[in-house]
């Protein structure tokens, strides 16, 4: 029998099924790590003492892409658009915005180690989730994802469809001695967006632009949620993914059934990242807490660096292991809880409610900064405590 979507391409389900697994953990009971709770208040304690050192009046922003485009401390998305933004025509900043968003969390799996970004405007190398951004928004600022050299600010289907990878690898310094992991499988992602765009007017427009989902959105009677957002992008988006119709899942045993945990995590991160440009263009968002955190590297590893979770086999961090390993489905699905279980604490520390202080502010305060900073700690080159295969298209 073959899932239901509907049981699998909401936030919801993360969290329940990711929910399956930490209730087996915590019963001693999954075969790859183990768990340690008592240690998750220190690595609370250090997640509220980076806020307050990089947040001291604890205005946190809500953790998105919008953070890398200011890397270096370079306002970058002053730069959208000239005239538009921050002008009379709110709702073409909003359809800009939020092309920039999409191609740039979807370029957004991870780079590898080794590959670095030089930008040419201010001289700076970055590396990482930040080359990645700022390398993303240099090449839409350039008009690669545009079919109107007159407007570089958009990304529409007929752009993203053509692309190639000599263009790609311009853009993004890809070469022999820089290679950005996965690089192929980012050209035939973005490619794939066009054709998905292009063939759904009804989300997309015509012609069709990913910023259209501009107007999809604004035509909510019933306002509009954050898990709102992710239903509309994993089922939108669904066929982009390369032999996942479901998206960003994995299989593990402790989940009855069909097995299958669902992660989301470029669909969610997208999510967190299109709620500022929403907003801005005069779309409220609700419920941002029902979102989950991202099962990604850094997060997983802040638990994994500290104690938290346990390899059952210590020889895991010496093997080079598929996304699709039940040990990194474990380690994701144990990443996801222990971010809501970090983010109570978190938030006692700070003296902070939830509503206060969501979960997305707990990541951008954070959790993502601890495990970066105690990642170059313990290895050169920041890179994390598990080895996983890189396609370009999952995290």
């Amino acid at each position: 029998m073959q899932p239901n979507p509907d049981d699998i391409l909401t936030a919801k389900a993360v969290r329940e099924r990711c929910g399956l697994v930490f209730a087996a953990a915590e019963r001693g009971e999954t075969p790859h790590f183990r768990l340690h709770l008592d240690r998750l208040d220190d690595a609370a304690r250090l997640v509220a003492d980076i806020t307050r050192r990089r947040y001291p009046n604890l205005t946190v922003p809500p953790h998105s892409r919008w953070r890398h485009f200011a890397a270096g401390g370079v306002d970058r998305a002053a730069l959208i658009a000239p005239g538009i933004v921050g002008g009379a025509d709110r709702a073409e900043a909003a359809r800009s915005r939020i092309d920039l968003a999409i191609v740039s969390v979807l370029l957004d799996a991870g780079a590898g180690a080794e590959w670095r970004y030089r930008e040419a405007e201010t001289g700076r190398v970055f590396a990482r989730s930040e080359g990645l951004g700022v390398a993303s928004f240099r090449a839409m600022q350039a008009g690669l994802f545009s079919s109107d050299p007159a407007q570089p600010w958009r990304a529409d289907a007929a752009a993203l469809a053509a692309l190639t990878p000599a263009a790609l690898a311009e853009a993004m310094q890809h070469r022999d001695g820089n290679a950005l992991a996965g690089f192929l499988g980012r050209v035939d992602l973005l490619r794939r967006l066009g054709e998905v765009a292009r063939d759904n007017p009804a989300v997309f427009g015509r012609p069709a632009r990913l910023g259209n989902l501009y107007e999809h959105w604004s035509q909510q009677r019933h306002g509009l949620a954050a898990p709102d957002i992710l239903r509309t992008l994993l089922v939108a988006l669904g066929p982009i993914w390369p032999g996942r119709p479901l998206g960003d899942c994995g299989r593990h045993c402790a989940v009855p059934g069909d097995g299958l945990v669902p992660f989301h995590k470029l669909s969610q991160w997208l999510a967190y990242s299109l709620v500022e440009p929403l907003r801005d263009a005069g779309i409220g968002v609700a419920d941002l807490d029902g979102l989950t955190g991202l099962a990604e590297y850094r997060n997983g590893g802040l638990f994994f660096d500290l104690g938290v979770v346990e390899p059952s086999d210590p020889s895991l961090t010496r093997r080079t292991l598929d996304p699709q390993d039940e040990a990194v489905v474990e380690w994701r699905a144990l990443t996801v809880i222990l971010l809501d279980r970090l983010a109570e604490r978190v938030r006692l520390f700070l003296g902070k409610s939830a509503a206060e202080f969501p979960l997305a502010c707990v990541l951008e305060g954070g959790s993502w900064e601890a495990a970066r900073q105690i990642a170059f700690s313990r290895r050169p080159d920041g890179s994390p405590p598990l080895t996983v295969a890189s396609d370009g298209t999952l995290f």
